[in-house]
């Protein structure tokens, strides 16, 4: 009877766990990958793994991290591999998801959009261990030493890609402002 009252708990656990950090991951995703539907299929396997790791671990384990983890990992596979290769060589437009807002004017939209191109665009340039750096340093807002540790780094290293993303970018930007 004890391994069916744990069920519920172990599916209690994996719900929760989904619903607080599925929109985090696959935003992770999106930013590594450049495509909402690569972004959606990786987090559906990270996530299939989250099924499968919380029958083992109990609620303080360290979920977070783990997810980003193995959230960073499956993109890399996904980028390494040869049909990724071969989708990629293909020209693609990035798709602002619509996140709802107030109502902004079509003035406002039009050039809040083609500023959302430009970051992107710029974002974009960066190298892959850039782009991997900024995003769980400024978007995740991990610590400088949290990064280091979730990449394999020094945090020298951490930091000297932060410098030079953030550099490309304010150099990128400030021509157009």
């Amino acid at each position: 009877m004890g391994d069916y009252e744990s069920v519920p708990d172990e599916q209690n656990l994996y719900e929760e766990l989904y619903r607080v950090h599925h929109a985090r991951v696959v935003q992770l995703c999106r930013l590594w990958l450049n495509d909402l539907h690569e972004a959606e299929e990786v987090a559906q396997e990270v996530f299939l793994k989250l099924l499968q790791a919380s029958k083992a671990n109990d609620r303080s384990f360290a979920w977070k991290a783990w997810l980003t983890r193995v959230a960073l990992n499956a993109c890399r596979d996904r980028r390494r591999s040869s049909w990724w290769k071969w989708w990629r060589e293909k020209p693609m437009d990035f798709e602002e998801a619509h996140i709802p807002s107030r109502n902004p004017t079509p003035e406002e939209e039009t050039v809040s959009r083609e500023e959302r191109e430009h970051i992107w665009h710029f974002f974009r340039a960066l190298s892959v261990r850039q782009q991997e750096v900024f995003a769980l340093r400024y978007v995740e807002e991990w610590s400088v030493e949290e990064v280091a540790q979730m990449l394999e780094l020094t945090p020298g290293s951490v930091k000297r890609h932060l410098f030079r993303a953030v550099r490309h970018l304010r150099k990128s930007l400030g021509g157009r402002r």
